[in-house]
């Protein structure tokens, strides 16, 4: 980690704050930080920031910042985050089928690892998944803290279409697919739950910094739960947490 952040230019109107080079909770927390307070300074001309696992990108208006100024506002926000505080996050409790039409690579990670498919199941489902970023399509969670006797390779060719609710491992990762799209994650299971609803107040479901818990379901209780959440009766389990898990 660098004891103080890299301030990178991206174009004549963003700037890159990298933290560190690795993906690890302390630095992602310094992002998450880092992000909670560019919201409460409220800069006049900042008019975006994409936070990723280890770095923020910061767009800006060159017309109200120089980048020299801009740079030496963000250094003074940065020298107040060991004091600030977070929210207490929550833990999100998604359905999952695994393996057969919902999981087409689970036989293939089975093969790869030389755990039986139970077993690969109950390591994927008893862990608590922090949310590093959101990207790739709206509401994608990149999601850490997978077990590693799990872990397998992308795809040799990816597929063009994968099913919206989609849970896919790439290397020690692990996945959502919110819509339907092209992926070479291995997909090992479906949740009927729907990270991204364009019509909705609040678009996508997930946070950076909150955490993914799944849990298995059968095909018939996955249908059950699917026909809800088209009739919005489906409540997902949100335990708010007061430590990190």
């Amino acid at each position: 980690m660098y004891k103080q952040a890299r301030y990178l230019p991206a174009g004549d109107k963003g700037l890159v704050v990298e933290f560190g080079n690795a993906i690890s909770p302390a630095i992602n927390n310094q992002v998450r930080g880092f992000t909670l307070a560019l919201e409460k300074a409220g800069l006049p001309g900042v008019m975006e920031y994409i936070p990723t696992y280890r770095s923020l990108l910061v767009i800006y208006n060159p017309l109200v910042w120089e980048p020299a100024l801009l740079i030496a506002r963000l250094r003074e926000i940065e020298s107040s985050l060991a004091t600030s505080e977070f929210p207490d996050p929550v833990i999100y409790h998604l359905p999952v089928a695994y393996g057969g039409d919902f999981g087409p690579d689970l036989d293939f990670i089975c093969d790869y690892t030389g755990l039986a498919a139970q077993d690969i199941i109950r390591l994927h489902s008893e862990a608590d998944y922090l949310i590093y970023m959101l990207g790739f399509t709206p509401g994608f969670p990149y999601l850490g803290g997978m077990d590693r006797r799990i872990a397998a390779p992308r795809l040799e060719t990816p597929r063009i279409s994968i099913p919206a609710g989609s849970v896919g491992i790439a290397g020690s990762q692990t996945g959502i697919y919110p819509v339907a799209s092209p992926g070479g994650w291995r997909v090992i299971g479906r949740t009927p739950v729907r990270l991204f609803e364009p019509s909705g107040s609040n678009p996508v479901l997930l946070s950076a910094g909150d955490f993914v818990r799944f849990f298995a379901v059968t095909p018939r209780q996955y249908r059950q739960i699917e026909a809800a959440v088209e009739k919005g009766a489906y409540r997902i389990t949100v335990n708010q947490v007061t430590k990190c898990p």
